[in-house]
């Protein structure tokens, strides 16, 4: 049995199958997912797992060379926003629009229980060499 990181087992087997350029779209409750990427659902309940623990596990075990996100989570989730910022200084953003369809490009969709909107992130895999 692992001992560390990401523990659940399907998530875990996703992250390991992943390469260099693949998309991994972190989303919240109510993203529509697309038909043809992995799926792991973690939602459990309204907000349980929060987009940020998710988002800060799988930077934990993941390069990401670049992300994309809504314009609309400016206005909409101050939080979240900062957070993207956070991480990733050079935050690509496009339209809701636009970002629901580059995530029919993601290679693993993970599904959080995050209940505040535009919590949705594309990342897009890097390499550690």
């Amino acid at each position: 049995m692992k001992k560390a990181g990401i523990l659940n087992r399907h998530l875990s087997g996703a992250l390991a199958e992943l390469g260099h350029g693949d998309g991994v779209l972190v989303c919240d409750a109510g993203m529509p997912i697309p038909r043809g990427p992995r799926v792991v659902d973690l939602a459990f309940r309204a907000g349980v797992p929060s987009f940020a623990e998710v988002l800060d596990g799988l930077l934990a075990e993941l390069v990401v060379e670049g992300a994309t996100a809504a314009t609309e989570i400016h206005d909409a989730n101050p939080t979240t926003s900062a957070l993207l910022t956070a991480h990733f200084p050079r935050l690509d953003l496009v339209t809701h629009e636009q970002l629901k369809d580059l995530s029919a490009g993601a290679r693993l969709v993970v599904r959080t229980g995050e209940a505040q909107p535009y919590a949705n992130v594309l990342l897009r895999c890097g390499v550690f060499f």
